[in-house]
């Protein structure tokens, strides 16, 4: 073995050479600097629960006008809340969207957006559209609107019978009631809307009301509550906007007889009016990209990108300037929507989730 060859190999030299590797490394990414930060700007990481193909075109677009590229993780509003709990300070999530405003309150409650404040989003979306701040700036605000409305047979019922949210537990109703489990957001959503107008008792007894309509156990997503009442198999129910405009908008021969047999109800229109609903965003708490995360917000706050909400997923703009671009959902017509503050009912899932186990709407 030469003497070279020994000195190589031997311990002592081997660290030092690792050691010289690493300085080498650090002084060429301080020789980056600037360029290095740049390159990192250029990324958003974004965890979303809205897994619509329809959302592809805001990303491109995004990006277009940007240059951030989008790094994407899809699941569950559940899932993601679970995953940035676990991931704690080492998430690489810049953004979080979620589709609905109990996620959202949930999301703020357990530390997981950061308070923001942006002139642009403050400056167009409805202040009982975000999450409320504590003086630092608001935590998430809403993107899209969805109501939530009554869905009835035509040949088996008149819209008069159906025209509160109230009227879905009177007798006259025994057995034409279909609904989803109440322990889905949506539901959970509206159950709390109910007892910020009603109380809480009073939402129980008219919870009690409506699980004794039933006329089957709740199962399935809103389009097949939609098909039951098309079918005969009950008289009424309760579904999001979204889920009807897109059976609207549908060539299946089934899904246009089925959409020929049902009408739709805006619910309370001489009281409170009809439950919306939201999806919506914010900067979550260790965001590696802040900058980028708070102009991906302003972006979906922007009239193209409201178009693009609106076109897609059959949801309305929360800007008051946007354009829907949507025959079909604009065919629905204008309603009286509830102004109840979105926060709130995020807040009042506490009380409808005890109001469902009692009465047992599970």
């Amino acid at each position: 073995m030469t003497l070279r060859k020994s000195l190589l190999e031997s311990p002592r030299m081997r660290q030092a050479l690792s050691r010289l590797a690493m300085l080498a490394s650090f002084g060429a990414m301080l020789m980056q600097g600037p360029g290095l930060a740049n390159a990192q700007e250029k990324v958003l990481n974004l965890y979303s629960a809205r897994h619509y193909q329809t959302d592809e075109a805001l990303y491109r677009d995004f990006t277009a006008q940007t240059g951030i590229r989008i790094n994407r993780i899809e699941a569950g509003d559940e899932a993601l809340l679970e995953r940035l709990r676990n991931e704690g300070s080492n998430s690489p999530a810049d953004v979080l969207l979620l589709v609905d405003a109990a996620r959202l309150w949930r999301a703020q409650i357990d530390g997981l957006f950061q308070p923001i404040k942006s002139k642009t989003l403050d400056s167009r979306i409805p202040a009982n559209l975000r999450g409320k701040d504590d003086g630092q700036g608001a935590h998430w605000y809403g993107i899209s609107t969805r109501a939530r409305v009554i869905v009835y047979n035509k040949a088996a019922l008149k819209s008069d019978d159906v025209a509160r949210y109230e009227d879905l537990a009177h007798p006259k109703l025994k057995g034409k009631v279909c609904t989803r489990s109440a322990a889905t957001p949506y539901m959970l959503s509206l159950i709390g809307a109910m007892t910020e107008h009603l109380g809480e008792a009073a939402t129980e007894q008219w919870a009690r009301g409506v699980v004794a309509n039933f006329a089957r156990p709740p199962r399935g997503g809103d389009t097949d509550q939609i098909k039951s009442v098309a079918s005969g198999e009950c008289g009424v129910t309760l579904a999001n906007t979204y889920y009807l405009v897109r059976m609207m908008r549908s060539t299946a021969p089934a899904d246009i007889e089925a959409i020929s047999k049902i009408a739709m109800v805006w619910p309370n229109q001489q009281s409170w009016g009809t439950h919306l609903n939201v999806s919506g965003g914010g900067v979550t708490r260790n965001a590696p990209h802040r900058e980028s995360a708070v102009r991906f917000l302003e972006y979906l706050a922007s009239d193209s990108a409201q178009a693009y909400l609106a076109e897609g997923n059959n949801e309305w703009p929360v800007v008051a300037s946007a354009s829907s671009r949507n025959p079909i959902l604009d065919s629905l017509g204008r309603f009286k929507a509830d102004t109840l503050d979105i926060a709130s009912i995020g807040r009042s899932q506490v009380k409808a989730s005890k109001i469902i186990d009692r009465v047992g709407w599970r």
